[in-house]
């Protein structure tokens, strides 16, 4: 019912479209299945930071022409492309409790990464004077793929610490994960400014195949670590 709840909400909220919410209830079924209610704490997080982040600054990312359509309603597509691996982390705790501790962490990493990603866009695209390719540093517009700013990347960080100590204050990780959690994230964030500014700017890579890559990315990496710690 939790799950339902919050994809009506998303949707009445116009945060996402229909296959958006149908797509956020599988999300939020599997937290939840793996690490009880507190599951879905860290996903109402990135929710939050989500949608206070992309109606930041709405009329300025219009005016640039760099705003999300309908104010930031997400697809499915874009849902499971900024979600998939949190819930390829998160599933498997059903056949093996074992590893209950290591894919929880993959799974918060993921999840640490998609609200450092989304927040450091809109935020940067909000408030940021200058932007600079995160290749060379050159000069570029606010709002070009691959383009990093200095509020954008902070914000993308805090934002990447506030989903990790949630998930500790909850208990989905324990607090000695948070440091992991929030490096992963931010790694999986700078991953994915490199690779909007040469995949996706030479047209190989759409932004949702960079979401998902990136976001795996995170997970990956966070769950590299948890399986040397164990």
């Amino acid at each position: 019912m939790v799950a339902l709840a919050f994809a009506v909400l998303a949707r009445l909220m116009g945060s996402v479209t229909d296959g958006g919410a149908v797509a956020g209830i599988v999300v939020a079924f599997c937290l939840m299945i793996a690490a009880g209610i507190a599951g879905f704490m860290p996903l109402l997080t990135l929710f939050l930071l989500t949608v206070i982040a992309t109606r930041w600054g709405y009329a300025r990312k219009r005016a640039l022409g760099v705003a999300e359509r309908d104010r930031g309603r997400r697809a499915a597509s874009q849902v499971l492309a900024n979600l998939g691996a949190a819930t390829l982390c998160a599933a498997p705790v059903i056949w093996f409790p074992k590893f209950r501790t290591v894919l929880l962490v993959g799974a918060v990493a993921a999840l640490a990464e998609a609200a450092a990603d989304t927040v450091s866009s809109e935020i940067g695209q909000a408030t940021s004077k200058y932007a600079y390719m995160i290749t060379d540093f050159r000069n570029a517009p606010v709002g070009t793929n691959g383009a990093i700013s200095i509020e954008g990347t902070l914000s993308g960080c805090f934002a990447a610490g506030l989903v990790a100590w949630v998930s500790a204050l909850f208990g989905v990780v324990s607090p000695s994960w948070v440091p992991v959690v929030t490096i992963a994230g931010i790694a999986g964030m700078a991953l994915d400014s490199v690779l909007g500014a040469t995949l996706e700017n030479s047209g190989r890579m759409g932004n949702d195949s960079v979401n998902f890559v990136s976001n795996v990315f995170a997970a990956d990496l966070a769950l590299i670590v948890a399986l040397a710690m164990a």
